[in-house]
């Protein structure tokens, strides 16, 4: 005899399911095409449901685009994490480093979906994007394992966060290939983290001279 309990189909989403099957989905599209691959209807087609369901979730794509990005700055930020965790004779900084070049050459699409759309820009402040960013960027304050004196980290940490996304965009342009400084992309990185940790430490001590500590 056959059960009376209906069968869940398999294109069924309760509660919160769609919408982190709609953020999966929308990651896997952005890695192909960055964010103008991302497109409501073909998500819900592709996931086999209507149309108007995405909407119950998201009201319109950009929407969608914010909690996509966050959760791309939330997978940057836990893969920095453990590369600041391994064990190296690396510095933290320059585990940071490299492990930021490798995501933006290797997950391309959602590197651009993240810092060559104007999505981050557009998010309301205080939004789980602005949040995500935030979180990264902390890591990068982090890594400079150095005291706080002013704000001193914070100038150093954008200064070496623009020069990593500087590297991954000429790179993904074809505009650096390392032939003309006759260095790596990698090699390349290094010499920012050297200097980054150099200025920094005479910033510091700079700073703590004129005030006579």
């Amino acid at each position: 005899m056959r059960s009376q309990l209906a069968r869940k189909p398999a294109n069924t989403y309760h509660h919160g399911d769609l919408r982190d099957a709609l953020i999966k989905a929308a990651l896997r599209e952005a890695e192909q095409g960055g964010a103008e691959a991302i497109s409501i209807k073909a998500l819900a087609k592709q996931l086999g449901v209507s149309q108007p369901a995405p909407y119950r979730h998201f009201v319109d794509r950009d929407a969608l685009l914010t909690a996509v990005t966050a959760e791309a700055f939330r997978q940057l930020s836990a893969l920095l994490r453990e590369a600041m965790a391994k064990p190296s004779r690396q510095s933290k900084l320059s585990r940071l480093a490299q492990a930021t070049l490798d995501f933006g050459l290797r997950r391309n699409g959602i590197y651009r979906l993240m810092f060559a759309s104007r999505t981050v820009a557009c998010a309301a402040k205080g939004s789980e994007l602005h949040e995500a960013t935030r979180e990264t960027f902390a890591l990068v304050i982090e890594a400079l394992e150095a005291p706080a004196v002013g704000y001193l980290r914070e100038r150093q940490a954008l200064k070496i966060w623009a020069a990593l996304h500087g590297v991954v965009m000429l790179a993904e342009q074809g505009l650096f290939t390392g032939e003309a400084a006759h260095a790596t992309r990698e090699e390349l990185v290094e010499d920012f983290v050297s200097e980054t940790k150099v200025a920094l430490a005479a910033a510091i001590k700079g700073a703590r001279r004129a005030a006579g500590t």
